[in-house]
């Protein structure tokens, strides 16, 4: 699509109220209005058009969006006397979502409608309204589908930064599908089919992120900017990682190859992986006993040697990732987000095959060019060769010739040896400048993420390049050079089940109901194939338990639903090992599957398998892969416990609120394996004088003066938890 460009100054008001009355004036009473992903409403902007469309039904108001955040909610009793002033700390003065909250109890009016293409997982199973308006789509098609709804207005929040020339602004966390949206809805406005209003609110708390990121002032009709809306942002704290989600770390790293390209998504496993990443790189000998005593070594030690490695990444990562997540922060601090890549399919292969040095230019440079067929220089050769330094910033190119500032004409031929000798002494820079470390489209995480956003150096941010998934999900826009980038790419996404066929369930479940949304995890899978050198790697924990019941295998025989096809099978992951499924049999690749199942659930899964007769009748799971059990897990990692730990990225919970969590968890797991009439012992125990921590303890839980028998059960069980850790 032709880009449409319109000179137009926007109009800057200081109240949502007043954004609301402009919005309708533009666009009339049927507003469907585009919000970004996740992070990047402007809250106090949605609550005043939903608060308008309550009081008054004839405006109909459609949200067209995904990721809506809400704080969670703690269930009564223990947990809310825990949780709760945890959540009031974390969320203290972030603005809520009001239709997010309406959504919620059920109460949306008639005349209001929330339209989302990806859920909060798990957030919207049990509302059949927002089931039935779930659309259903890649990352990459949803700014076409959003447009498609009939969408007039696009809101987003913004930061501002002030300049001789005006203020500019930065999509900062969202420029995943914004202007691909708006430049539709542009052309839809020139060709008299839609009106239309794109608008800001700024945010000053949103780092401000140049680039792709950075969106000119005409993009917008109304920009409302009051420093009461910027407001802290909504976070989201890190939950813990479990000992079966340290082992899906550990192998998933063994897979990454070093000078290569990593996705990552959010959660606990991937804090896993990047925790690994982090042990691999500092600490080698001790990542390899890890990952030795899981039994990876043994039994994939070729595939770890074809496609991955076991040493610190000496040559660095590069980040290719729709979502930006604090752990890419912690592999920049420590040394592995170094890879660099630059906007030239030629000179990022001499960068990657270490024939440029890119802190040292020399001529050779330019005959190495020559030797990847870069001859004749165009004008679209020319612009970012000079972005990256190749090219003095005095040159500047005019029909087929490098002007100097002295008003020499030197033909911008490398073929010619006397122009290229020329450049070479008149036109070549000293180092390549303006590399990116990531390219990202939209980020979310803890608070200290964002504090480390806005804090580091401009230039240290430059090299984190926010955009959009049609740049990082896909290859479209330019196949050449994104193949060069993405070399050795390993794109992590978790999913919730795989069938023994290679289809992946991630999103929804087999009674059509929706858990979460495709995402972009469609685009990185079909991605891996079409990379030389690329794999999909998916993250399937071996069971689930509910919350009422016996545990459930996470590989199953068959369902009825999938996110990934079998046809796009690659690498799949569990606690027990790696599955690689590319270009394998069905027979082959159910055995590889059934190898690192959990060893409670592969007899019925051998059977039907075989009676499927996907694998021969006589098939026998072999010795090695038939003790996949979490006590056996939990033995062979126990002595590396140390290196293990639950919140390896960091926590917003305080020492208490750890302890008690873990003490919590272990009163439970008692309460519920020992006969009731067994703990009412427990009941007379109390906390001593002297023990000014355990009673602290059970005063910020409400425990120090229990009233019930149950709480005095629990108070003693509690003390026993909290005595003995």
């Amino acid at each position: 699509m032709a880009p449409v460009t319109q000179t137009r100054t926007p109009e800057t008001l200081q109240d949502v109220d007043a954004c609301v009355d402009a919005i309708l004036d533009r666009v009339g009473r049927d507003v469907r209005i585009a919000l970004p992903l996740g992070l990047g409403k402007p809250v106090e902007l949605v609550n005043a058009l939903y608060a308008r469309a309550c009081r008054d039904s004839t405006l109909q108001l459609t949200l067209l969006t995904a990721l809506t955040l809400e704080p969670p909610t703690p269930a009564q009793g223990l947990e809310a006397a825990l949780l709760q002033p945890f959540l009031d700390r974390v969320y203290d003065g972030v603005p809520r979502l009001d239709y997010a909250a309406a959504q919620t109890e059920g109460r949306l009016p008639p005349n209001v409608r929330v339209v989302e293409f990806f859920f909060r997982p798990g957030s919207r199973l049990r509302d059949a309204r927002a089931q039935r308006d779930y659309i259903s789509t890649n990352y990459t098609f949803a700014a076409r589908d959003v447009f498609d709804q009939g969408c007039n207005v696009v809101a987003q929040m913004v930061a501002r930064r002030d300049t001789p020339d005006g203020p500019r602004y930065s999509l900062s966390c969202n420029p995943d599908l914004g202007p691909d949206l708006v430049q539709r809805l542009r052309a839809a406005e020139a060709a008299g089919e839609r009106k239309a209003a794109v608008v800001a609110v700024v945010n000053q708390h949103l780092p401000y992120f140049g680039r792709d990121a950075e969106a000119p002032v005409d993009m917008f009709d109304l920009v409302v900017d009051h420093p009461r809306y910027t407001t802290p942002l909504f976070s989201t704290p890190k939950t813990p990682v479990a000992l079966a989600d340290h082992a899906i770390g550990l192998h998933a790293t063994a897979l990454l190859r070093d000078g290569g390209t990593l996705q990552l998504g959010i959660g606990s496993l991937g804090d896993a992986v990047v925790h690994a990443a982090l042990l691999r790189h500092r600490h080698p000998d001790r990542y390899r006993d890890a990952l030795a005593a899981t039994g990876a070594l043994t039994a994939h030690a070729p595939l770890i040697e074809r496609i991955g490695g076991l040493g610190p990444f000496e040559r660095g990562l590069y980040g290719a990732t729709e979502m930006f997540v604090d752990g890419f922060v912690h592999l920049l601090d420590a040394g592995i987000l170094t890879r660099r890549v630059y906007d030239f399919r030629a000179l990022q292969e001499l960068v990657d095959e270490g024939h440029c040095d890119p802190r040292a230019l020399t001529p050779d440079l330019l005959d190495a060019l020559l030797e990847r067929g870069v001859s004749q220089l165009r004008a679209e050769d020319f612009a970012p060769l000079q972005f990256h330094g190749v090219f003095t910033d005095a040159i500047r190119y005019d029909a087929g010739h490098l002007v100097h500032p002295d008003g020499d004409r030197i033909p911008a031929n490398l073929a010619d040896p006397g122009a290229r000798a020329a450049i070479a002494a008149r036109c070549l820079g000293t180092t390549l400048r303006r590399g990116v470390l990531l390219h990202g489209g939209f980020f979310l995480g803890p608070r200290a993420f964002y504090e480390a956003l806005t804090t580091m150096p401009d230039d240290a941010r430059d090299a984190l390049c926010m955009t959009g998934v049609d740049k990082v999900n896909q290859l479209d826009l330019d196949p050449p050079l994104y193949r060069a980038q993405r070399r050795h790419a390993r794109f992590i996404n978790t999913a919730m089940m795989a069938t023994l066929s290679g289809a992946v369930v991630s999103d929804g479940l087999d009674d059509g109901r929706v858990v979460s949304g495709v995402g972009g995890q469609y685009n990185f899978v079909a991605q891996a194939h079409q990379l030389p050198t690329g794999r999909s790697i998916l993250l399937v924990r071996a069971t689930r338990t509910p919350k009422a019941g016996d545990p459930q295998s996470n590989l199953v025989f068959a369902y009825a639903h999938c996110t990934i096809p079998r046809h796009l099978r690659d690498l799949v992951v569990t606690e027990y090992g790696i599955a690689d499924l590319r270009g394998r049999t069905d027979s082959e690749v159910a055995k590889a599957l059934l190898h690192i199942a959990d060893s409670r659930f592969q007899p019925q899964l051998l059977a039907e398998a075989q009676r499927a007769g996907k694998i021969e009748p006589d098939y026998t799971i072999p010795e090695p892969h038939r003790h996949n059990t979490p006590d056996r897990l939990a033995r062979a990692l126990a002595p590396h416990a140390e290196h293990l730990p639950t919140f390896p990225l960091g926590t917003d919970f305080t020492d208490q609120e750890l302890r008690l969590t873990r003490a919590l968890e272990r009163v439970k797991a008692r309460a519920e394996s020992t006969p009731k009439w067994h703990l009412l012992p427990a009941a007379l125990r109390l906390p001593q004088r002297d023990e000014p921590q355990l009673r602290a303890d059970l005063e910020r839980i409400g425990l120090l003066r229990p009233t019930t028998l149950q709480d005095r059960i629990t108070r003693g069980l509690l003390i026993d938890a909290l005595r003995d850790p």
